[in-house]
């Protein structure tokens, strides 16, 4: 079983990581032509609407609901049964997002109102219009991708990840080809962005369609609220759209308050979190997407020992992956920002705004990472509930972390109150996490195997050992923004691969066997 997962993970992590090079290049492309302005921020944040809804229904509470469903359908029932259940899925999940797009578009000047009130508020009338003009070729995004998110769960279940995990690409093709090629001819370039990334979700959707018609399920879309298997979908769904997204919430709640920042704060929040989204996508949430439904076939089974063993395959992993990432990334925050941004419109005080994001996000990565993986032990078992608790109050903490830090910051005049917002959502993160997994362990869903002491301490001696070396050798930034792009990747790649070997020569020092952890689970 972990072999197969091995691989399964190893194919999703392979194209995920073609889609977030692509990232990376448009988010290049991005600060290069665009800057962090008034109207990037407007941008930000009418793409950041139908994503963060993306990841809260589709990436979310739907995926974390369909998938389960429909992996004890595959197992249990016929093919004709399981056909007719993702003919009537998809028919209500098109009517019921072709209704809420309508009334979103119609009404994107309050749907800014409610997600971003101080373009208003704080900074004028031609800024919030702007925003409110680009939801509305935005928004039907959350239409295509939703649908994608369902081809993607059966494909999932089949065990067909490679299609699914390359479909985000197209939408890092046409927002560069859009950028490049649409952008100056326009008056208004930002809205050559939201025309791509509209464009970019028809794509999604109709890459999809020959991998569903090859396993037998591309069917017609029919109305089916009153299925059985969907009404049981849609009752998984509902508490699960807080659990599965509590992060995605957290950081629409930042934009919300970055809205009042100075200008700017919205592009530096989404800089930074591009970086954090790197190594979250690449390995984790690849892992999360192939474990969801391994555990819900031995639940359904019966394989409790299987289940456990699973997920503390996973965490083993995440732990040995999460740390030098974390380290890495707040070690070379503002030397990564300046090697990949920082050219054109994106000036020195950009990089460094956007670090001081950047190293607060770090913080939190692990515990991100940790609830990737420890939430799908909760669906797939068909209990939304407990991850719901935990959500709302891992909520709570984050808005009251966030008015305690950023209020006195702007107060005192603190420069990057900003920062405040990332390290509030980092500290939530991980109060998310610890309840999640001693939920798992008082309840004897997860039992931890022998070694795990061990094996914090040898990651934790590595990531110091990683730390102080990059403390003590990496140049300070301002050689940094003196050296040309070409001296800049050079010495990126140097420290990156510099820190990947002492982390883990220190690993195998001190008697870590990584590829038993990695092809078993076992120390």
């Amino acid at each position: 079983m972990i072999r197969k997962l091995l691989k399964s993970t190893a194919i999703v992590s392979s194209m995920t990581l073609v889609s977030r090079l692509l990232g990376l290049v448009r988010d290049i492309v991005l600060a290069r032509l665009f800057g962090a302005d008034a109207g990037m921020d407007a941008f930000f944040v009418a793409f950041k609407i139908p994503n963060f809804m993306r990841r809260l229904f589709a990436e979310g509470a739907f995926s974390q609901a369909f998938v389960p469903v429909i992996a004890e359908y595959r197992e249990q029932r016929t093919h004709e049964e399981v056909r007719a259940l993702a003919g009537r899925v998809a028919g209500t999940l098109l009517g019921i997002l072709t209704v809420i797009t309508i009334i979103c578009v119609l009404a994107s000047p309050v749907v800014i109102t409610i997600f971003a009130p101080g373009f208003l508020l704080a900074h004028g009338e031609e800024q919030f219009v702007l925003a409110a003009d680009l939801l509305r070729f935005t928004f039907p995004y959350l239409l295509f991708v939703s649908l994608v998110a369902f081809a993607a769960g059966i494909l999932n279940t089949y065990g067909r990840f490679a299609a699914a995990s390359f479909v985000p690409v197209w939408l890092n093709v046409v927002l560069i080809g859009a950028a490049i090629l649409v952008a100056p001819t326009l008056d208004q370039p930002e809205m050559a962005l939201a025309g791509g990334v509209f464009v970019a979700g028809v794509l999604q959707v109709l890459f999809l369609l020959p991998s569903l018609k090859r396993i037998g399920l591309l069917t017609r879309p029919r109305w089916g609220a009153r299925d059985a298997g969907v009404r049981r979908i849609m009752k998984l769904m509902l508490p699960g759209i807080l659990g599965s997204s509590v992060a995605q919430i957290n950081l629409l709640f930042d934009t919300l308050i970055a809205s009042f920042l100075v200008v700017g704060s919205v592009s530096w929040l989404y800089y930074a979190d591009r970086l954090v989204e790197f190594p979250l996508g690449v390995f984790v949430i690849a892992l999360s997407t192939v474990i969801l439904p391994s555990l819900s076939r031995s639940h359904a089974n019966g394989s409790e020992d299987e289940f456990s063993h699973t997920l503390d395959w996973s965490l083993r992993l995440v732990l040995l992956i999460g740390i030098p990432s974390a380290v890495g990334l707040f070690m070379l925050s503002k030397p990564m920002l300046a090697t990949l941004f920082n050219y054109g419109d994106f000036v020195a005080h950009d990089v460094s705004m956007a670090g001081l994001s950047l190293m607060a996000y770090a913080f939190g990565l692990p515990a991100f990472m940790f609830v990737k993986v420890l939430a799908p032990a909760f669906y797939s078992r068909k209990d939304p509930r407990t991850p719901v608790r935990i959500a709302i109050i891992a909520l709570i903490t984050n808005m009251v972390l966030n008015i305690a830090f950023v209020v006195p910051m702007v107060k005192l005049g603190v420069e990057g109150p900003h920062a405040g917002l990332a390290l509030a959502t980092s500290l939530a993160a991980w109060v998310n996490a610890g309840l999640l997994y001693r939920a798992l362990v008082r309840r004897n869903i997860y039992r931890p195997a022998q070694g795990w002491l061990r094996l914090l301490a040898q990651a934790a001696l590595a990531g110091i050992v990683l730390a102080v070396l990059l403390a003590l050798a990496v140049p300070a930034l301002t050689d940094w923004l003196t050296w040309s792009a070409g001296q800049r990747i050079a010495q990126l790649l140097l420290w990156v691969l510099a820190g990947v070997a002492a982390y883990f020569i220190v690993l195998r020092l001190s008697g870590l066997r990584l590829v038993a952890v990695w092809r078993q689970g076992r120390l």
